[in-house]
């Protein structure tokens, strides 16, 4: 049951909500299905609600796991924790451990991205084969989004953030190639999630560390060999206002990766295109599980 969070609309989210205790909190998650295992890794300012397409259609014959960061969607939002991607990264880890996921694809988007990367480049022998949405895994210093990162990352940041929730109500739908993709409804949940400055926090550190993470990012891109080596397939948004011109250093990285670009699709794909996402995904997952010969 998701007793408090009234909000949640069971139509759209119609998971059992799951908990566990990782020692700073309960991370709330979905585990949806049987088979291969499927773990979703989601960034700010969304939650496990961003990939309910996919959990709906890929738990036909496949265990998906879906957790919320804490302080993100439905987990607990502890004062004494770090939200930095290093410590997000690090209460993914005890969740792997403790449900004793085996033989994972990890599907990560945004700060999901270093987030779920970081695991695979540690556990390399426990990740079968990875999927990319837009997201990045090197230094922010010196590119575009520096400026407003620095911004974001500051005093006036932190009042957009906190007090006005700027990141949920104006940043997500401007991160959209379509806007009218972004139904009300969907924009309701992410809004709804983060409903006082108090929960607002945690997303504001992740804005601050997308500089203030740069040795952290650039040390997990030292193991992008590592990281290679499995199976990919990158699903990308081209009108990505912050990551869209990515894909090439990406793909440069990784030669070997399949790659599905959707040229009028922004940052959120899973919002604005869940059906192309999931059937190059079910494409993906069906050719990495064929034994090479």
């Amino acid at each position: 049951m998701m007793r408090g969070h009234d909000w949640v609309d069971r139509d759209l989210y119609p998971f059992e909500s799951k908990y566990l205790d990782v020692g700073p909190g309960r991370v709330h998650y979905v585990d949806e299905g049987s088979g291969p295992i499927v773990l979703m890794v989601h960034g700010t300012p969304v939650w496990s609600f961003v990939y309910r397409a996919l959990i709906r259609d890929l738990s036909r014959d496949h265990r998906v796991i879906a957790p919320d960061h804490l302080g993100f969607g439905l987990s607990d939002r502890p004062d004494d924790f770090g939200y930095r991607p290093a410590d997000h990264a690090r209460v993914l880890e005890e969740l792997i451990g403790q449900l004793g996921l085996r033989d994972i694809t990890l599907v990560v988007h945004d700060f999901g991205g270093p987030i779920g990367l970081s695991y695979a480049a540690r556990h390399p022998d426990n990740v079968r084969a990875l999927v990319l949405f837009n997201t990045w895994l090197w230094s922010l210093t010196g590119s575009k989004s520096e400026r407003i990162a620095r911004v974001m990352g500051g005093g006036f940041g932190r009042f957009l953030y906190t007090r006005l929730n700027i990141s949920p109500r104006t940043i997500v739908p401007a991160s959209f190639g379509d806007r009218s993709r972004l139904s009300k409804a969907a924009h309701r949940h992410y809004i709804e999630a983060l409903d006082t400055p108090r929960a607002r926090y945690p997303s504001w550190v992740l804005a601050r560390e997308l500089l203030g993470s740069s040795q952290w990012y650039d040390q997990l891109w030292k193991d992008r060999a590592v990281l290679a080596r499995h199976p990919t397939l990158f699903v990308w948004g081209r009108k990505d206002p912050a990551f869209g011109d990515a894909l090439p250093r990406w793909r440069e990285a990784f030669p070997d990766a399949r790659v599905l670009e959707l040229v009028d699709v922004g940052h959120f794909v899973q919002e604005e295109a869940p059906q192309e996402a999931t059937s190059a995904i079910r494409t993906f997952l069906a050719e990495a599980a064929v034994p090479e010969t």
